[in-house]
């Protein structure tokens, strides 16, 4: 039976929209009937829209989409097309003048792949929002995983097409975690079971060099990283549960479930990416809402959608996939 990701959470639908005239695009994931959210963000350079509202302490309880784009911070502006299809549909925090849209998001650096001045706008946004569905999620070069890429430790020139990857787990007693990511990654894509790198930073050659020997070992005349990229990364996910948290269950689930970030990334929360991790609790499951287990199975799935990303992305503009490579892990 196929994995249909970040869907397999009842209550989730996700779409993506892309621009025609280059690799760039939007990935909206849309909660209708609102949902739990928490955030953890850990890298140093984020791009993000309404974090605050995710404060444990403040007000608004429920969001009802979240926003993951190309485009740097030109991406944050896919947002405002979500917002306006879900003020279309009468969907919004009742505010008695009107409902007002709860939508929080993220963007990744994606400006190098082709025209950096073409990037998502609000008709992107407003586009995946209305094409999202509770259909198994698309993979790869989709949406907000359209031009990302992974294995910039030397520069683009080296790097590998990165994209977007969802996996799930749904246990015997119906409790179901779920993941969404857009890989964008300055450095590897490691397998955590095996630690095999499955894409990242290619040698002069053109194979997978290993960007943790890279840190231990630069190549003679290349500095340990290439400095053009340092600022060019970011991977962005939401992870989700129907389990029934409140806002401060949420914000651990999303910090226990960003440690999938560590497994599958090296580095990780770099000074000069925006790693960021949203939580969503559709609460249709009626179990207890045991977080030990809820943020290790979010970890687990974060670092599965992760590796599912590049394994399922194709080569483009010079960037090859992993499976160009035969470097997934199918193919060993």
């Amino acid at each position: 039976m196929t994995d249909p990701g970040l869907t397999a959470v009842d209550g989730l639908l996700v779409g993506h929209s892309r621009r025609q005239e280059r690799p760039t695009g939007c990935t909206v994931v849309l909660a209708p009937d609102g949902a739990v959210a928490g955030v953890e963000q850990r890298g140093g350079a984020p791009g993000t829209r309404e974090l605050g509202l995710l404060d444990p302490a403040n007000t608004v309880q429920e969001v009802h989409a979240v926003v993951l784009s190309g485009g740097s911070a030109f991406g944050l502006d896919a947002a405002s097309g979500t917002v306006r299809y879900l003020e279309e549909k009468d969907i919004g925090f009742d505010v008695g003048v009107a409902k007002v849209p709860i939508v929080v998001g993220a963007i990744l650096f994606d400006l190098r792949v082709g025209d950096a001045s073409i990037r998502p706008t609000a008709d992107c946004g407003y586009a995946a929002a209305r094409t999202a569905t509770a259909n198994p999620v698309a993979q790869g070069n989709e949406g907000a995983g359209a031009g990302a890429t992974v294995g910039k430790w030397l520069g683009t020139e080296r790097a590998m097409k990165g994209g977007l990857g969802s996996a799930s787990i749904t246990t015997a007693d119906g409790l179901t975690v779920a993941a969404l990511v857009a890989v964008n990654a300055v450095g590897d894509v490691v397998d955590p079971y095996t630690g095999r790198v499955v894409a990242g930073v290619r040698d002069a050659d053109g194979r997978l060099a290993d960007a943790r020997k890279l840190m231990r070992e630069p190549p003679p005349g290349l500095p340990g990283t290439a400095p053009n990229s340092a600022a060019q990364n970011t991977t962005i996910g939401v992870v989700a549960t129907n389990a029934r948290l409140d806002k401060a269950q949420a914000t651990k689930f999303a910090q226990m479930s960003d440690d999938g970030f560590a497994r599958a990334l090296v580095p990780s929360h770099t000074p000069g990416d925006g790693d960021t991790i949203f939580a969503l609790s559709t609460g249709t499951w009626n179990g207890p809402p045991d977080l030990r287990r809820i943020g290790a199975l979010g970890a687990e799935v974060v670092a599965e959608a992760i590796l599912r990303a590049v394994e399922a992305a194709e080569s483009l503009e010079g960037l090859p996939s992993a499976t160009e490579l035969g470097t997934t892990r199918r193919e060993r």
